[in-house]
């Protein structure tokens, strides 16, 4: 976007928009958003993180966004906030390009006679939509996308590009999905006969709550018997693992590369860190924080932060710990390692 085009605000008017106080001059006009270090002066930034204050001083921002303790040491403008990450977030979606999709069906789409699609929907290029689906209103399908039967896409979701609904998979109202996700397929369901593997049936769906975020290349596979579920405001990284017959409450978080199996039911209000395992058939409560790459191995009843794993060390100490966690059993009943 060129500099001419991009939307403009004086720090007075995202004061009174925002519901912030505004300590310095009103008429500072915010045409854009940057870090501490390389805002301009007609862009805003946030302080939000203690260590990063000792760059207000040398900061280029016309106006920044922080806390009042940290408001002294501003030589310029600032928007004074109990949240400085919240507001610079509201802030700074005014400033987010946003296409404009026009309604309709482009001419490249396939659907199924007994599908439905808004009026007002916009259903980009090379799509299918299959049997007995809907496409409510406002809704965006973008290119590449498949919709499979039985599939239920609400009103104002989006599907940004290649993403495929499976089958019997339903979005609420507001639900975003990223490229190249994956939900409704089927679950890891299998059951050895005679030395052969004879896959279970999965007959359940997805249920997708409003104002969900599905991140790109993630997986969520339908139930076996009944649905895989995501409570509302559920946010999901990129390159998830949903097994089938899960059930996230809402407002969870989890960062990229987690793995759920299947059956276990996680709470309201968690967060799950980076590269997390959690295997099935487990419960989690509400309000749990999990640090990233830990490995959850039974249910966890009440709140609070979890962790499992060896932090990073030095490969020469890391071997030297390895050894000795190997005699720690030993140890503890009091025999000499290997005797």
């Amino acid at each position: 976007m060129s500099d001419d085009a991009r939307p403009r605000f004086t720090a007075g008017e995202l004061a009174a928009r925002f519901g912030l106080e505004l300590r310095g001059d009103a008429a500072r006009v915010v045409a854009g958003v940057g870090t501490l270090g390389r805002a301009r002066g007609d862009e805003l930034s946030f302080l939000a993180n203690s260590k990063y204050r000792n760059q207000l001083a040398e900061s280029g921002a016309g106006v920044v966004v922080l806390r009042a303790d940290d408001a002294e040491a501003a030589p310029m403008a600032v928007l004074v906030a109990r949240d400085p990450y919240v507001a610079y977030a509201r802030i700074a979606a005014l400033f987010e390009p946003r296409p404009l999709r026009a309604p309709g069906i482009h001419p490249s789409v396939v659907v199924d006679p007994s599908a439905q699609v808004a009026p007002d929907a916009h259903i980009g290029p090379h799509v299918s939509i299959g049997a007995r689906s809907s496409v409510g209103a406002g809704a965006v399908v973008g290119p590449g996308c498949v919709i499979g039967d039985d599939c239920v896409v609400g009103d104002g979701s989006e599907l940004v590009a290649r993403v495929t609904l499976v089958t019997r998979v339903r979005l609420g109202r507001r639900v975003l999905v990223h490229p190249g996700a994956v939900l409704g397929a089927d679950g890891f369901g299998i059951a050895m006969d005679a030395g052969h593997w004879l896959k279970v049936p999965q007959l359940g769906g997805v249920v997708v709550g409003d104002d969900c975020e599905i991140g790109a290349n993630t997986t969520i596979d339908r139930g076996a018997i009944e649905d895989t579920v995501l409570e509302e405001d559920v946010r999901l990284d990129n390159q998830i693992q949903i097994a089938h017959n899960v059930r996230i409450g809402a407002h969870t978080a989890m960062a990229g590369c987690v793995a759920v199996a299947g059956s276990t039911r996680i709470g309201r209000y968690c967060l799950i860190g980076g590269a997390a395992g959690i295997v099935g058939h487990i419960e989690i409560c509400d309000r749990v924080v999990i640090t990233a790459m830990s490995l959850v191995t039974h249910s966890i009843r009440e709140p609070g932060e979890y962790s499992s794993g060896t932090p990073l060390m030095d490969n020469r100490s890391w071997r030297r710990s390895a050894a000795r966690f190997r005699q720690l059993d030993a140890l503890f009943r009091g025999r000499a390692p290997g005797s």
